[in-house]
């Protein structure tokens, strides 16, 4: 049997895991070394508990852990998460190495939260409210980074208006400059996406434990994957056509209206998200 510690420590484990693929993301999209750096840390560590359990796993059964799915799933995690730090200090291929650490995220949610033999019942129930909890939490978070994001484009657009028709004036001079304002939004973009992106595989896990005959047709779901695909839609003319200036805060402007109508509106529609019970 897994301790309660033990188990913990999974959930610690996901959470460090979940930061590591945000930096990671963060460093694959604007080049920042220093958050490479701390996420290759992060993933450090999160290996390091991971190599602890599966020793202890190992120990305490006396074989290798690969005999059932809990335990199988356990282990591609691990191998995912050594390639992902062999590739990343050996070949350096960032694009890889974000992908790869997406699947091991995914792989390591369903193990932690998957109810098994291996936890009992209330132990099982408990794990799937955490879950939900860590799902509902990063969904607000993502929120929050494209509030900001939508603010600092209004700003932009606010500015933009005001050079154009020559207004000077003490307005214009508490502004923000137009390259600075775009770089915030992009920021916050940068951060709200993946961030979201993880909200949803942990909410597509829960939902997958707690409610096995959802319609995964249900209007939540779909406008969640709108609005990510609108600001990864936004990354991409951002970074891959380096697209800049008005057009681009519209349409991020445009893609805040997606996050206003799927928490309001969608939320109000969806055949589960109601509850959580």
């Amino acid at each position: 049997m897994i301790s309660v510690t033990m188990t913990r420590v999974h959930e610690v484990t996901v959470v460090l895991y979940a930061l590591s693929v945000l930096l990671y993301f963060f460093d694959f999209i604007y080049h920042n070394r220093k958050a490479n750096r701390v996420a290759f840390w992060l993933l450090a560590f999160v290996w390091v508990l991971q190599t602890i359990f599966l020793i202890l796993y190992m120990k305490e059964t006396g074989r290798f852990p690969v005999l059932t799915i809990f335990e199988g799933l356990y282990f591609y995690a691990w191998v995912l998460v050594t390639l992902s730090l062999a590739i990343n200090r050996i070949l350096r291929v960032d694009f890889i190495v974000f992908f790869m650490n997406i699947l091991g995220f995914i792989v390591m949610a369903i193990h932690t939260f998957a109810p098994t033999a291996s936890h009992s019942h209330v132990m099982a129930q408990q794990l799937v409210s955490e879950l939900l909890l860590i799902h509902i939490t990063m969904a607000i978070l993502s929120y929050g980074a494209f509030s900001l994001s939508f603010v600092f484009s209004l700003l932009y657009l606010l500015q933009y208006d005001l050079l154009k028709k020559k207004k000077w004036g003490t307005r214009l001079l508490r502004l923000a400059d137009l390259e600075k304002l775009e770089r915030l939004s992009y920021i916050m973009a940068v951060i709200g996406v993946p961030m979201l992106l993880l909200s949803l595989i942990l909410g597509l896990q829960w939902a997958f434990l707690k409610l096995p005959g959802m319609p995964w047709y249900d209007i939540k779901i779909i406008g969640s994957f709108i609005l990510l695909t609108a600001y990864s839609f936004y990354l991409y003319l951002r970074t891959v056509k380096d697209q800049s200036g008005k057009k681009l805060a519209l349409w991020n402007v445009a893609s805040f209206l997606i996050v206003l109508i799927n928490f309001f509106l969608f939320g109000q529609l969806s055949s589960f998200h109601l509850w959580y019970s």
